[in-house]
């Protein structure tokens, strides 16, 4: 089978027929309202058949063609089973106002057709309501799986933000550490340019004095013995 969804059908499908299959031989010992009841009840339960083998057509339109002969054959074939049960109900029950039950409708309907097809409606509302209902389920779904992204992307976001604010103050504090440090630098750098300068003075001073000694030294010198 090509579609998930007429497996599904066809289960479904099976259950039924397995229920309606006893009705008939049923029939042949009950009499009176209790025959009734059964015959009603084989109505709602073809009409729930044909529903369900509608759907199975539906699904045979539009599955690949390479699986529709297999999937054809099986609709055949359950019509041609469900069209016998209905053969056999007439027997089972002449007179019971079931002679209008054929595969697929047609012909004038009685008060069991009329109940029939009142249940089918039923069941197809309560289908679209569920249908309805898992929508909204899945709708809502999405919105919280949406909103939980949301949330996520949100919180994400203000952990970015906290961590850029963080790593700017310490780029700030390092910025601040830096001009400092430079500033320290150029202190630095002219304390020793001063420290210089000191230096070539007193160097030049005590160049000075030993000069002046050695003139003087010369002096005494020369008066002592020269003169």
């Amino acid at each position: 089978m090509s579609s998930e969804e007429f497996e599904k059908l066809h289960e479904i499908y099976r259950s039924l027929y397995e229920e309606l299959k006893l009705m008939p031989d049923r029939a042949l010992t009950c009499q009176g309202e209790e025959r009734k009841r059964l015959v009603r009840s084989f109505d709602e339960r073809q009409g729930e058949v044909e529903e369900v083998l509608e759907g199975m057509e539906e699904e045979l339109r539009a599955a690949p063609s390479s699986h529709r002969n297999a999937m054809s054959t099986k609709l055949r074939m359950y019509r041609r089973d469900l069209g016998k049960l209905q053969r056999d109900m007439k027997v089972s029950a002449p007179g019971s106002g079931s002679s209008s039950m054929t595969v697929g409708g047609g012909g004038h309907h009685g008060i069991y057709s009329s109940q029939n097809q009142q249940s089918t409606h039923q069941q197809s509302q309560r289908a679209l309501l569920l249908q309805g209902t898992d929508a909204l389920n899945n709708a809502s779904q999405s919105i919280e799986r949406s909103q939980r992204i949301a949330n996520e992307t949100e919180q994400i976001g203000t952990d970015i933000i906290e961590e850029l604010g963080e790593q700017r103050e310490q780029l700030d504090r390092t910025r601040d550490r830096l001009v400092h440090t430079g500033e320290n630098l150029g202190r630095t750098r002219k304390i020793l340019r001063s420290m210089a300068r000191r230096l070539v003075t007193n160097k030049l001073l005590l160049a000075v004095i030993i000069l002046m000694e050695l003139a003087i030294l010369g002096a005494v010198v020369y008066l002592k013995f020269f003169r």
